[in-house]
């Protein structure tokens, strides 16, 4: 008989395991095609603006007749373009958008090469995009700014945006929906740091402030948050895991009782 106890202890550890497990999988399914969708839709909105800035560059360059190396740069562009787009499509995770973003930001320094060597001048220095919304362009200098709730550091602006931050005014940034707020991306959650390090992850410094005093939220409360949350998601499973397991081998044992004619 103890034998057969031992069989129903194991028989319930198992269920547990294996039903915790297909819980867990499919609240992170869940999770990460919730988190999916605006990502995916602020990558296809940079994508499209990538576009309308090669739009005007061909406007401009009308008449134009480019030199070899005009037009290496010229295509390196359309490419990263076209690269962009198939890259946006193919999204399935919250992480692709970092692949996106890097082929928009490599794009966006081709045609400030071309106007560059159009306009007679000197390549500019490669520069990480303004921070406070990628889509301005080339940063032109680093702006002493304070995130809400965060100490002063410097950030790469376009002259605009560096001019509003240091009149004591807001910059004008990237807004996107976090629940029921609109927010800028880079107070919007975790979702979007893969977006951010895309533009910014190959100058070095950058890296850090994303990682871990921008996209942390308030003193790096939404990251403990979300262990909170992840640990009582494991807790549920576990006891839903448990509760079906159990039920289960209930069940045979009344079927198995069930067979025996007393």
């Amino acid at each position: 008989m103890t034998g057969v106890w031992i069989l129903v202890l194991l028989a319930i550890i198992v269920g547990v395991v294996v039903v915790a497990r297909r819980n867990g999988q499919r609240r992170e399914l869940e999770r990460q095609r919730a988190e999916l969708e605006p990502v995916q839709k602020l990558a296809a909105e940079d994508v499209t603006a990538l576009g309308e800035q090669l739009q005007e560059l061909d406007l401009d360059l009308a008449g134009h007749q480019l030199d070899a190396g005009q037009r290496a740069d010229y295509q390196r562009a359309l490419d990263a373009y076209e690269a962009a787009k198939t890259a946006a499509d193919a999204m399935t995770r919250p992480d692709d958008v970092r692949h996106v973003t890097e082929i928009v930001e490599d794009g966006r320094y081709a045609i400030a090469c071309v106007r560059a060597r159009v306009a007679g001048e000197p390549l500019p220095t490669r520069r990480p995009p303004c921070f406070f919304d990628p889509r301005h362009g080339l940063s032109v200098t680093d702006v002493l700014w304070s995130p809400p709730s965060g100490a002063p550091r410097d950030v790469p602006a376009c002259a605009l945006d560096a001019e509003r931050v240091r009149a004591g005014a807001d910059p004008d940034s990237r807004m996107v929906m976090a629940g029921a707020q609109r927010v800028p991306y880079y107070q919007a959650g975790g979702a979007y740091r893969p977006y951010a390090q895309g533009y910014f992850g190959a100058f070095g410094p950058m890296e850090l402030m994303f990682a871990g005093l921008l996209f942390g939220g308030l003193g790096g409360f939404d990251m403990i948050g979300d262990g909170i949350g992840a640990i009582g998601d494991g807790i549920g499973d576990l006891g839903e895991g448990i509760g079906d397991a159990v039920g289960g081998i209930g069940d045979g044992i009344g079927d198995m009782f069930d067979g025996f004619d007393f």
